[in-house]
């Protein structure tokens, strides 16, 4: 019974595993692909915003 689940484990994890890697692959192939030209539109959209921001934490230099 013990080996019965083990394996049953082994093979859910792999499943859930390749199914997530499969979909990150294919995003960003997708993204390369057709991406075109705004492709990067809301990481630069992202780094606009945080250029106004303020440094916190750490210690200063």
């Amino acid at each position: 019974m013990g080996g019965y689940i083990a394996d049953l484990s082994m093979v859910a994890i792999l499943i859930i595993g390749i199914t997530a890697f499969m979909g990150v692959i294919t995003n960003g192939f997708g993204e390369k692909v057709f991406g075109g030209k705004k492709r990067s539109e809301f990481v630069e959209q992202s780094a606009r915003f945080q250029t106004q921001w303020k440094n916190v934490g750490g210690k200063k230099k």
